[in-house]
């Protein structure tokens, strides 16, 4: 069922009656990305919470230069959204895009405002997903400031364990921001320590 996922991801936190199942799948929108399509672009405003199902969001933004900076991934069972722009409702500077084909579950912020007026304890999952999200950015702004290439990767290998081996190599560098170049001598030199150990 294209809701399993998600359900089962709720029901770790809080607990739901049949009928309050039926009105939350109610206000759900299932939408299909193709691979590099894009589900928020920088200067939009952010309408909607997205919950992955199946393949792989990123969020990004472009600097001056035309550098991108992968900020996250949002791989099975995972929500994205530009946090900023959902709450205050003005333009964001997130690019969201698909890294692979998607299906993903759509949550507009009127319909989970209607969701929390309804179906109260909702309010208390979305902030636990919300905090939980808080101190992931916050320990990955740390990490960013006093740890070396190698052991952010060694990071992002716990935070994001399916996708080692799924994503183009030049976003997980720019997610420990690295250049690809730093990132494949990096790789290699690994590889070469694997080999020789």
């Amino acid at each position: 069922m294209l809701t399993d996922i998600i359900l089962k991801s709720i029901g770790r936190h809080i607990q739901l009656t049949d009928d309050e199942v039926a009105y939350f799948v109610s206000l759900l929108h299932p939408k299909q990305l193709n691979r590099k399509q894009f589900l928020l672009r920088e200067g939009e405003v952010c309408k909607y919470s997205a919950f992955v199902n199946s393949g792989c969001l990123r969020g990004y933004t472009i600097d001056e230069h035309g550098q991108e900076h992968v900020l996250n991934f949002a791989p099975v069972g995972w929500w994205i959204a530009d946090m900023y722009s959902l709450i205050s409702q003005r333009p964001g500077n997130l690019y969201i895009e698909a890294s692979d084909s998607c299906e993903i579950l759509l949550l507009s912020k009127i319909k989970q405002d209607l969701l929390f007026h309804e179906v109260p304890k909702f309010e208390r999952f979305f902030r636990i997903i919300t905090e939980n999200s808080l101190v992931a950015y916050q320990q990955r702004l740390m990490d960013n400031l006093s740890l070396t290439a190698e052991e952010r990767y060694n990071n992002f290998c716990k935070r994001y364990p399916t996708l080692i081996n799924d994503l183009p190599k030049k976003d997980i560098a720019s997610y420990i921001g690295v250049t690809p170049e730093f990132f494949s001598r990096m790789m290699g030199a690994r590889l070469k320590l694997k080999a020789e150990s």
